[in-house]
């Protein structure tokens, strides 16, 4: 709403900086901190729009200084996200949840370090239980190559975006470490990609397939001196004009591929990375490897493709279960109780046996 001619913008809840104890002078200070540490430009985005929602929030209920906040404030603050709901009716996931009340507690953390207040309320706050949920989809080597198919080289872009999906197939990297990628990064003598400050600011080296660096190279004879403009600043992936693709375009152009590929699987450009990492796994590769490959930090994020990777643990099952043995010169109609030697002699004294996992009697 557009204020009147003369008016006086309302403050901002939280914003008083005339106080140095204010919420708002605390929270700048504590912003400036994590740049001159050289926090992550995401995390300096992500933990400045939480904060700002929770000094909004204090501030509707008389709360404008740090040192108010108490330990029942934080956890009132904490059942309202959990019960809040979007204009949708949705509720708030639980890595959104996590994502302010984190932030919360990191700024408290600091404010007692500095001794900027007596004592951390946020200490002891209980996080909710985070959810280990395996990756939704995983692409099979026949749809991932239905999927690159779907990429018509006669389209203006087609050569870059076919490059683009090969190398994000080929080195599992994610979507902003490909847009981030310049030609000085890719050395295609030795066949490895340079990761720069990738997640946690971290460099890593990784190694890129044959096929992709022929992709990337026919993009790079054919299609991208025409898009660069002067001055280069050397990305490897251009858009329309010389600027760089953008993380968002990246998503948008993997999404288009999977879902014109018809496969009945969705995903954008993390469904390429787990695709890598399972594949890899199955085809025997040490989880040590993989975990350098994606630039895990904790094997344990690395371990959950041990549970997507199905092949082997189907292979066993099918030599080692009776069930799964299913021999039709013996068992010619699996629905005639006589045709088959596992039926139980006596049906009560199977069910005396219990079944060890089901803990719901």
């Amino acid at each position: 709403m557009r204020r009147k001619p003369g008016s006086k913008p309302r403050p901002k809840p939280g914003a008083d900086f005339t106080d140095p104890q204010s919420m708002g002078a605390l929270l700048a200070q504590y912003t400036e901190w994590m740049r001159v540490h050289h926090y992550a430009a995401d995390t300096l985005r992500t933990s400045g729009h939480a904060l700002k929602l929770f000094a909004a929030w204090a501030a509707e209920r008389s709360i404008t200084r740090a040192s108010e906040v108490t330990r029942p404030i934080l956890e009132r603050y904490q059942r309202s996200i959990f019960h809040y709901r979007t204009a949708q009716g949705r509720p708030l996931g639980l890595r959104s949840q996590l994502a302010r009340l984190c932030a919360v507690r990191a700024f408290f953390r600091y404010l007692v370090r500095h001794n900027l207040i007596l004592y951390n309320p946020a200490a002891d706050l209980d996080l909710p239980r985070t959810e280990k949920r395996l990756p939704r989809d995983v692409l099979t080597v026949a749809e991932v190559e239905r999927v690159l198919n779907t990429i018509t080289l006669a389209e203006p872009m087609g050569l870059r975006d076919r490059a683009m999906l090969e190398t994000l197939y080929s080195t599992g990297i994610r979507r902003q470490e490909l847009a981030n990628l310049t030609l000085r990064d890719l050395d295609r003598e030795r066949g490895v990609v340079l990761i720069r400050r990738g997640k946690m600011k971290k460099d890593r080296m990784v190694p890129i397939g044959e096929r992709a660096l022929l992709w990337i190279t026919k993009y790079l004879d054919e299609l991208r001196p025409k898009l660069a403009s002067e001055p280069d600043d050397g990305y490897l992936f251009l858009a329309n004009y010389g600027e760089p693709v953008t993380p968002k375009r990246l998503s948008q152009i993997a999404h288009d591929a999977i879902t014109k590929a018809a496969i009945g699987k969705q995903g954008s450009c993390h469904l390429f990375r787990h695709t890598a990492a399972t594949l890899m796994l199955e085809g025997g590769a040490d989880i040590r490897y993989i975990q350098q490959l994606l630039g895990h930090a904790d094997i344990s994020t690395t371990q959950i493709y041990t549970q997507v990777s199905i092949g082997k643990l189907k292979a066993v099952h099918t030599e080692t279960h009776p069930a799964a043995q299913f021999r039709r010169r013996n068992y010619e109609d699996p629905t005639d109780a006589s045709a088959t030697d596992s039926t139980p002699a006596d049906p009560a004294h199977d069910e005396a046996d219990g079944d060890d996992d089901d803990h719901s009697q």
